[in-house]
């Protein structure tokens, strides 16, 4: 058995979850449109240019999402998913996860987005296993706006990386051959210790960074691969 790991937005999706998140919520008048979408188009632009703070980005994101009861949240979140994500689930992300579910690989979508809006799309993809960024949650499973651990973003994606693989009896060196596929310069620190590196629908800092050490480049969803 291999390990297949996978970055989820701009990855196996054409666009970014948690961004298409916060725009879904300005439309439907939930939160204040324009002051939110200036802040969600903030933190977009730090995180194309490295320089967003995670925990702060977080810290907004889920706050926003505890302003409303979870029924609410999930009757959103399935309009959500019914309107933006289903059209966005390609047949090249789809050919892809199960090339690696056809050699029985351990497969698991790694994202720096918060678990509520990225467990549905993982199950959407029919993935089990997804390691996301976790809201704190009541006994009654409502959101309280605040993050259990560290995010799983840039260096913390191989932190819980590793502490998923403890926590199954086993270590990314066991494994023959580990895979992570991703957009973002922001995952070089797990790209670079699994032995398939795979820049995907990379960004430009990325795609410099895979050439000058070689990695493979696939473009997803012109469905090409540049050696």
């Amino acid at each position: 058995m291999n390990l297949a790991l996978f970055d989820l937005d701009h990855t196996l999706l054409p666009l970014d979850s948690d961004y298409e998140w916060g725009q879904f919520l300005a439309r439907t008048g939930a939160v204040d449109a324009v002051a939110y979408a200036e802040r969600n188009a903030a933190f977009f632009a730090q995180y194309q240019a490295s320089t967003l703070d995670p925990v702060e980005y977080l810290e907004f994101a889920l706050g926003t999402l505890a302003q409303f009861p979870r029924k609410q949240l999930d009757a959103w979140h399935a309009e959500f998913m019914e309107q933006i994500i289903q059209p966005a689930i390609l047949p090249a992300a789809r050919d892809l996860l199960q090339k690696h579910q056809d050699s029985n690989d351990l497969i698991a979508i790694i994202t720096a987005s918060n678990r509520f809006i990225t467990e549905p799309i993982a199950k959407a993809l029919g993935v089990q296993h997804l390691i996301a960024a976790l809201p704190e949650t009541t006994p009654s499973g409502e959101l309280t706006g605040k993050l259990l651990g560290i995010p799983t973003s840039g260096p913390g994606k191989v932190t819980h990386t590793h502490a998923w693989l403890t926590s199954r009896g086993t270590s990314l060196d066991q494994f023959e051959k580990s895979y992570f596929y991703s957009d973002s310069q922001n995952d070089i620190p797990l790209l670079s210790i699994v032995t398939h590196p795979v820049a995907t629908n990379p960004s430009a800092k990325l795609e410099a960074h895979a050439k000058a050490h070689g990695w493979p480049l696939l473009r997803l969803f012109d469905e090409t691969v540049i050696q």
